[in-house]
């Protein structure tokens, strides 16, 4: 008999495979925008959805990487920095004018920054969270009238550092954090409008971001120079220079296969997820549901209104059936 685990994956997995069958309108070819899709996540989930079907606009930089996109079959590549909003506005109106409308808008564009919270350049700071935090919120206040129109849904990417805070990844952390609360924030006032928001929260699967980091700490140089930490900083960039020098992993557990099936069932699923904890390994996952945990006991631990363990139980209870459709929805 499968356990429970087993039982969930294998449901996952099926619901994944046959969402276009049961959710697609049989009338019309649905369109997606797909941000950050020239390498990694993004190109992987776009090249996934135009073989079910989907009509995808894949956003990307480099002419490129533009033209290499449009050659796919259900995909057409265009010009998409989500740090610029002429750029955003360009995208919509092509994708308006292609008439297809457009059903969903995954968030994916996303860099890399890493240094100690006391050194690192405000620039550096700045870069991170132009691209991670005002780039999801600039596309999509850009296309939600055309994804309210549709009734559609908005897909950001968040990472399991939305939960977690490494030392050196504070500011990644900080904007993946500030991800989580927006999209928290976002689903709550877009139910009103019959538009669905959700959250992926994907592991360390195989992606440029690490590498397109280590290449801009390589090009950065000697420009920047620690008090405090400037032995670790050396460090850092020997490490990726070796990184760099060494190219990918090639574990086809690190592919990003379960992060582009969480896209599309989020997309396209009659009763999607809030959110989608989407790792290759069981330890990241344990990372992840720990340190939630933590963050709850100790928010709990010995204060005027702390619960009990009995009452905590009990609303972990709720919160279950309230995940599993027993319970309706709350409304702000």
């Amino acid at each position: 008999m499968l356990n429970l685990v087993s039982k969930t994956l294998f449901s996952f997995v099926l619901l994944a495979m046959v969402a276009p069958a049961l959710w697609a309108d049989d009338q019309t070819q649905r369109a997606v925008l797909i941000t950050g899709a020239s390498t990694g996540i993004g190109r992987h989930a776009a090249e996934t959805l135009a073989a079910e079907g989907y009509f995808v606009y894949a956003g990307a930089r480099k002419a490129e990487d533009i033209a290499a996109l449009s050659k796919i079959e259900n995909v057409m590549g265009l010009r998409l920095d989500v740090t610029v909003q002429k750029e955003i506005d360009a995208a919509v109106a092509l994708v308006t004018a292609e008439g297809r409308g457009l059903w969903g808008v995954v968030n994916n564009a996303g860099v890399n920054v890493i240094g100690p919270l006391i050194e690192i350049p405000e620039s550096e700071v700045d870069f991170l969270f132009d691209v991670n935090v005002y780039g999801p919120y600039r596309v999509t206040k850009s296309f939600a009238p055309l994804i309210i129109e549709s009734k559609g849904r908005i897909v950001n990417i968040s990472s399991i550092s939305g939960t977690l805070s490494g030392g050196l990844y504070g500011v990644y952390s900080m904007s993946k954090h500030a991800l989580e609360a927006y999209t928290d924030s976002l689903a709550r006032e877009m139910q009103r409008l019959d538009v669905k928001v959700i959250g992926i929260e994907p592991g360390n699967f195989k992606s440029e971001i690490g590498i397109t980091r280590c290449k801009r700490m390589i090009e950065g140089g000697d420009n920047t120079n620690y008090q405090y930490f400037e032995e670790l900083r050396v460090e850092l960039l020997n490490n990726c220079k070796e990184r760099v020098k060494g190219g990918h992993e090639d574990d086809d557990e690190l592919q990003p296969a379960k992060v582009s099936a969480a896209i599309e069932h989020a997309l396209f699923a009659a009763n999607p997820k809030e959110h989608y904890l989407v790792v290759p390994k069981q330890e990241e996952a344990g990372w992840t549901i720990r340190k939630a945990i933590e963050e709850l006991l100790v928010l709990n631990d010995d204060h005027e209104f702390s619960y009990s363990r009995e009452e905590l139980a009990a609303m972990i209870d709720e919160e279950l059936a309230y995940i599993r459709g027993e319970l309706p929805e709350e409304q702000d």
